[in-house]
């Protein structure tokens, strides 16, 4: 743009108060990248392959109720379903209640269901063969300083023993990484015989927290599913049966729902940006009114005149939505790396820049378009009168 020179000196004719909106435009988007991370860690699912292979069946009713373990006979009975896996929720403490573990108790098949989770044949067989055996992912093991052979004990706020008491000791038999295209924190996971938590669970024999069906054909998933649903329709334990996509977003909805906070917080800060950029770009204008009146008696057009501020409008925006998703982009790993893996933000993605970029031009034009109107029909007389 010939006239870029221009617009950067009226840019920072006041260089305090340009570089102040720009650290305020930089916290805004800062915030805009790390809240948008938050939210793509909750709703990412697997995307692998296989993962189109999986439905999870948990009750309709609520995700806390459980469903009878021998459910699972029926599930395998119906024509599309290959193999079928269960789990609990088990959400143990390790040692100090903010040492929080993603726990489960699975049953023998599910780890066959999760190719996603490589474990070594030994450590298989290790954990097949031990009850209170326990497979953790390589991140989690790191975070405590876990290897083979240690014995830990896992705490549970929700299910004590028979005996009364709240710690389960587990023996770490294997460690395991995750395939790149495994669902976001599987490697924070640990896994334990659901067996040895039935028989030892103070109440809820026989129950599950969910099933897992893989598909001989991923084309037939809404049919199978329907089918799954109908064994136990009009019944107690209803069931709902969906994509794993779907139920981790249900899942993490117990919680909240993280898009729309993320929208509301957004919107709040958003808007307080639309009103400070504005004044901004107000005072700008306002401070030169001779200059721009200079520059329409000198040729300038009223539309080069109204097309000059809006640019140094969108230009502001742009270049503090660009450093502060710059540094989003940067704190992503640090704060992943610094909490042990713990808090696993993912990079910021295409459509997060794509989005930025979009907000910084469109606040930019909004900011922009009233002072932009007032400089174009400034009158070249009473602007240098100072009227």
């Amino acid at each position: 743009m010939k006239y870029l020179h221009l617009i950067w000196a009226a840019l920072f004719r006041r260089k305090t108060r340009t570089i102040l909106t720009i650290v305020s435009i930089v916290a805004a988007f800062l915030l805009f990248g790390m809240l948008d991370s938050v939210r793509t860690a909750f709703e990412t699912g697997s995307t692998s392959a296989v993962g189109a292979r999986r439905l999870v069946t948990s009750s309709r009713y609520s995700i806390i109720q459980p469903l009878p373990q021998a459910l699972q006979n029926r599930i395998a009975a119906i024509p599309g379903v290959r193999k079928v896996g269960y789990a609990n929720w088990f959400g143990g403490i390790y040692q100090d209640p903010k040492n929080f573990v993603f726990s489960y108790a699975i049953s023998p098949e599910y780890l066959d269901l999760y190719p996603e989770i490589e474990l070594a044949p030994a450590q298989r067989k290790a954990f097949d063969a031990t009850r209170t055996g326990a497979v953790v992912g390589r991140t989690l093991a790191k975070r405590y300083g876990w290897k083979i052979g240690d014995k830990i004990p896992l705490q549970s706020t929700i299910f004590p023993q028979k005996n009364g008491d709240k710690t389960w000791p587990m023996d770490i038999v294997g460690i395991f990484d995750v395939s790149k295209d495994a669902a976001n924190g599987l490697d924070q996971a640990l896994f334990f015989h659901w067996t040895y938590f039935n028989e030892a669970n103070a109440y809820g024999q026989g129950t599950v927290g969910w099933y897992i069906d893989e598909l001989s054909d991923p084309s037939q998933a809404d049919q199978v599913a329907n089918r799954i649903d109908a064994l136990s329709a009009n019944s107690p334990n209803e069931t709902k049966t969906q994509t794993e996509q779907a139920f981790q977003a249900s899942f993490a909805k117990q919680i909240g729902n993280i898009g729309l906070i993320v929208v509301g917080i957004m919107g709040a800060v958003f808007f307080t940006l639309v009103l400070l950029a504005g004044n901004t770009m107000a005072q700008a204008v306002r401070e030169r009114t001779s200059e721009l009146a200079v520059l329409k008696t000198i040729g300038f057009s009223r539309g080069s005149v109204l097309m000059m501020v809006l640019a140094e409008a969108v230009l502001l925006l742009v270049l503090g939505g660009l450093i502060g998703l710059g540094i989003a982009a940067a704190l992503g790993p640090l704060v992943t790396k610094g909490s042990g893996g713990l808090v696993n933000l993912p990079s910021l993605g295409l459509s997060t820049w794509m989005t930025g970029m979009a907000l910084m031009i469109v606040i930019g034009l909004l900011v922009g378009v009233l002072p932009a109107l007032r400089g174009m029909r400034l009158n070249i007389v009473d602007a240098l009168a100072g009227r």
